[in-house]
């Protein structure tokens, strides 16, 4: 079942209070690499500096370290990886004990932080933790649902059930406020005869109700999720070329029409070029309109996009990224 609120932010609050209530415990872990809002809780949550002008904040908000490949937080490579990530996220619970942990909440694939696309057992080893210790599992969709990986939802490309989806954003490809808690029936069931502490004056508006159905028509009829599929994968290969072409380029990473390249003055030593100014302003001023933070820089383009319009746009950043490259220290 679905419980329906205003944002992706309010979404991922009524997710933990729906965690806490459920289980009757009340950590929640989340990772360092992570944004979930930018309410009380929800920035709580978040991993990143953002959280730290709001702190103290939620109490029982707990972190833990990313599957971060391209700069592997254990100081593995690719190549020597044993998965140190998943051990970590078990030993973080063993630390706080697993009998107060209500839930995990992660990113499908990290979104602002870097769009890190975990190795390809990673979700399916998350839920198996969860499911020993009797902890929900929470993906945060909000970015990274609706088609933009070329699945309804990203963690549908790794064939897991999470207990609780959070989205907003592509449900109505932001027309109208929506935002959606979606739920498995264990919690629908449980919620059947208690009270739920939730919801706004707002919440389930049937003017956003109805944008979100016409959004999830157009997704179905224009072919959006398979154009995702088939024009990401183009738009992958095309970002490994350019990665062997620019000495600035330190990796890509790419699912579906979701990807990003980091940007950095060394492939030898991965320090960043941080901010990106100069890159920024170049892009806008020829009509590339996509999102800088810090080092990274991401190609998200619409799902109705092109073959034609993705060599167009990345024509541009190849311009672009001859700044990049003069700041090049190798």
């Amino acid at each position: 079942k679905t419980f329906f609120c205003l944002g992706g932010a309010e979404a991922n609050e009524n997710a933990v209070k729906m965690a806490r209530f459920y289980t009757g415990r009340h950590k929640i872990l989340s990772r360092y690499r992570s944004y979930h809002g930018a309410t009380h809780g929800a920035i709580a949550l978040t991993g990143d500096y953002r959280r730290l002008p709001v702190e103290p904040a939620m109490p029982g908000a707990v972190h833990f370290l990313d599957p971060y490949c391209y700069r592997c937080p254990f100081g593995w490579t690719r190549e020597t990886c044993h998965r140190e990530c998943i051990a970590h996220v078990e030993e973080i619970i063993q630390y706080e004990g697993p009998e107060h942990i209500a839930a995990i909440i992660m990113e499908g694939v990290t979104g602002s932080n870097g769009l890190i696309v975990p190795p390809d057992d990673y979700w399916p080893r998350i839920r198996e933790i969860c499911d020993r210790h009797g902890i929900l599992l929470i993906s945060d969709e909000v970015m990274s649902g609706w088609g933009r990986t070329g699945q309804w939802f990203a963690v549908d490309n790794w064939g897991v059930v999470p207990d609780i989806i959070t989205t907003a954003k592509g449900l109505t490809a932001g027309y109208i406020p929506l935002g959606a808690v979606i739920v498995r029936e264990k919690l629908s069931e449980y919620f059947e005869n208690r009270m739920l502490w939730c919801g706004l004056t707002y919440s389930g508006h049937p003017l956003a109700c109805a944008a979100g159905l016409a959004t999830i028509e157009v997704y179905e009829r224009d072919g959006l999720l398979d154009n995702a599929r088939v024009v990401g994968a183009y738009l992958g290969e095309q970002l490994e070329a350019i990665k062997t072409r620019h000495e600035s380029v330190g990796d890509v990473r790419y699912i579906g029409l979701f990807s990003a390249l980091e940007i950095v003055k060394s492939k030898r030593t991965k320090q960043p070029i941080d901010p990106l100014l100069e890159t920024g302003k170049y892009l806008r001023s020829h009509g590339l309109f996509t999102f800088l933070f810090h080092n990274i820089l991401f190609v998200v383009p619409p799902l109705c996009i092109t073959i034609g319009q993705i060599d167009e746009g990345l024509a541009i950043i190849e311009e672009a990224l001859q700044i990049t490259d003069q700041m090049s220290e190798d």
